[in-house]
This record gives C-alpha cells, sequence and structure tokens, in this order.
C-alpha cells in the first residue's frame, strides 16, 4: 500500500526547499537533520513550525524538507513556504487562515545586482576633492 503524502515547494532569496508532510507524530527533518539542530535560532525554528501550528496540524504531520541555497534566514522562510503549500493539499480549507498571515506569498524580493562604477549595488567610490 502507498504511503500518503503531501508535496510543496518553497523559495526566498536563492533559497530552494522541497518539502513532504507524511502522516506521523510531528517530528521536523530539515537535510536529515533534526530542525533545532539544523536551525540553532530559536526565532528561525518558530518561524518554520508558525503554518502548523496557527492550522492546529502540529502532531498530526512529520515534515520531511530538503533544503539548498541561500542562507539560513533565506532557507527557514523558504521551508515555511513550502510548508505551507503542502498544507493547502491536505485541506484547502487552510487557504484563508495562511493568507491572512502571508505564508502564501512568494518573498520576491532579492538581492540587488552591483552597477559598474560603483562599489557595491549602490554604494559609491569614495569622493574626494583633491
Amino acid at each position: 500500500m502507498a504511503k500518503v503524502q503531501f508535496q510543496g515547494t518553497g523559495r526566498r532569496k536563492k533559497a530552494i526547499a522541497r518539502v513532504r508532510l507524511v502522516p506521523g507524530n510531528g517530528t521536523i527533518t530539515v537535510n536529515k537533520r533534526a530542525v533545532d539542530e539544523y536551525f540553532n535560532y530559536a526565532t528561525l525554528v518558530r518561524e518554520v513550525k508558525r503554518p502548523l501550528t496557527i492550522t492546529g496540524t502540529e502532531a498530526k504531520y512529520d515534515v520531511i524538507v530538503k533544503v539548498e541555497g541561500g542562507g539560513y534566514t533565506g532557507q527557514a522562510g523558504a521551508v515555511r513556504h513550502g510548508i505551507s503549500r503542502a498544507l493547502l493539499q491536505v485541506e484547502g480549507e487552510f487557504r484563508p487562515i495562511l493568507k491572512a498571515e502571508g505564508f502564501l506569498t512568494r518573498d520576491a524580493r532579492m538581492k540587488e545586482r552591483k552597477k559598474y562604477g560603483l562599489k557595491k549595488a549602490r554604494r559609491s567610490p569614495q569622493f574626494s576633492k583633491r
């Protein structure tokens, strides 16, 4: 018998997270490590778990995540986005709750590109009169 699972892809900045929800007891695994071990900051762990807590499904599903690219903050945002999208497959009635919190919207903010003549995206070389 095939195991029931729900999938969602989340993105933020350069990070991409592939999320699977499997019926279980609520463990979250990120890149084959526990979520507390992977994201060392409690705020990031809380951000990852928010979609599950507001929908009341913390103890119903095990979350298995493969995430790559970006930094730890971008990865946490990508995981949150992926979990939210997977929860929509579980129950379509979660949409208004997740939409109100802004979890279904892809955060479009990216790193601005460096321009020629400048040191960074907007930082110009130091000016000297002489």
